[in-house]
């Protein structure tokens, strides 16, 4: 997708770049339905199954528009799980740029260079995204472990198998024709195969030894009588086998005779035909003559003016080529712009809410009243040790008088 990432000039890509879309689209379909997406994507969401060119070109409508769109971001995050990364599923009204940016960044996590804006993607049809749902419907693939394996295609019969199997179908259908319509010439015809049969039969029963010596019985004037009256029966024909070399030399007797009367006729045709191309030629090449003549000019300066247009391309090419990557940079500083909006967004939301504050001033006003409570029982405390330190000080005067004790050493004392 690298070449076909730079679509500045359609033209020079070829008339064929038109139809990418729609092969990358049936290649994808093929892939989703392995992937079994109808019962993991579709039922889920209660969605129709996707046409042969769902994501091929837009509707018409905006609000298909946007089911479009939203049918691309669900299957591509689908297809992100399958392929074992993390992806949270996007809702319907989720913000679109954040979206596309998500899915081309986790695609090229997978190592698939990417060279188009995210703009394309926002449409949810067109090659681009065509492009991004089958990267990631390979790498899905490629996780399950699926493989490609070899065409089996099927045994074909070679020509003399097929010759063998015609001639035997032609020897089964002569053969039922013979035994369903016998000729009423064969009933005079000494059949050879029981002829055989007999004689076997009868070298079968001579190898066997007889226990005396065979002598015949049948008189010679009746031999004769019967072989004279069963004389015209005595009639062999040999069948005419199609697989006999004699019957293909004389079909190639008769072809060379067919080729050569037809050959006859054609060379005069022929003939005619050769002189008026020659004829024709020879206008064509004079025309030809006296047209270059005449448009000599006209060449030399169109000669002229393609090399200026080839030098034009160069230079152009030149210049797309920087075009392409200020645009690719552009691109990325944009999705950086947005990201950092969206940061902005979410912290002026949280900064102009009060709550915090007002919690803050509930929490003063508490520890203000905590610290007063403090006070006070600070200053219970500091006025019971005071009395405390008095009480025990006049119990120790009380006592000093009580015991006559002299005064240095109570002043000692103290």
């Amino acid at each position: 997708m690298a070449d076909d990432g730079r679509r500045g000039d359609e033209d020079e890509r070829g008339p064929g770049a038109a139809y990418q879309a729609f092969i990358l689209m049936e290649s994808l379909l093929q892939k989703l339905k392995m992937l079994n997406y109808e019962d993991e994507v579709l039922n889920k969401h209660n969605m129709k199954n996707l046409s042969r060119h769902y994501f091929v070109s837009s509707p018409y409508l905006e609000s298909n528009s946007g089911e479009q769109f939203y049918m691309f971001t669900i299957i591509a995050a689908w297809l992100i799980n399958t392929a074992g990364r993390p992806f949270t599923e996007p809702q319907e009204y989720d913000e679109p740029n954040a979206t596309v940016s998500n899915i081309l960044a986790e695609l090229r996590a997978f190592g698939v260079k990417v060279d188009f804006p995210p703009s394309k993607l926002k449409s949810g049809s067109g090659e681009h995204v065509c492009f991004v749902l089958n990267r990631l419907a390979e790498v899905a693939l490629k996780r399950k472990g699926f493989t490609y394996k070899r065409p089996v295609y099927p045994k074909e019969t070679t020509e003399e198998e097929s010759v063998m199997e015609d001639d035997a179908e032609l020897t089964l259908s002569r053969v039922e024709e013979e035994m369903i319509e016998p000729d009423e010439e064969e009933e005079n015809v000494m059949d050879l195969e029981a002829l055989k049969l007999r004689t076997t039969q009868t070298e079968t029963d001579a190898s066997s030894k007889p226990d005396e010596i065979l002598e015949s019985t049948v008189d010679a004037a009746e031999w004769n009588l019967e072989v004279e009256r069963v004389l015209p029966q005595l009639k062999v024909t040999i069948r005419t086998d199609n697989k006999d070399w004699r019957i293909h030399v004389d079909q190639m007797h008769q072809h060379r005779d067919g080729i050569k009367s037809s050959l006859k006729e054609t060379k005069s045709y022929l003939d005619k035909l050769q002189e008026d191309i020659g004829k024709t030629l020879e206008k064509v090449s004079s025309r030809e003559k006296y047209i270059n003549n005449q448009l000599e000019s006209l060449i030399q300066e169109y000669r002229g003016a393609q090399a200026k247009l080839s030098e034009a391309k160069e230079r152009y090419q030149q210049a797309s080529g920087g075009v392409t990557e200020r645009t690719r940079a552009l691109a990325e500083i944009s999705e950086e712009l947005e990201k950092v909006k969206q940061e902005t967004e979410e912290k002026g939301s949280s900064m102009s809410d009060g709550a915090p504050v007002v919690r803050i001033r509930q929490s003063l006003t508490k520890l203000k009243q905590e610290i007063v409570q403090m006070d006070v029982r600070i200053g219970v405390v500091e006025h019971t040790l005071l009395q405390a330190k008095l009480r025990e000080k006049s119990n120790m005067t009380r006592d000093m008088h009580a015991t006559n004790i002299p005064e240095p050493a109570a002043g000692a004392f103290l």
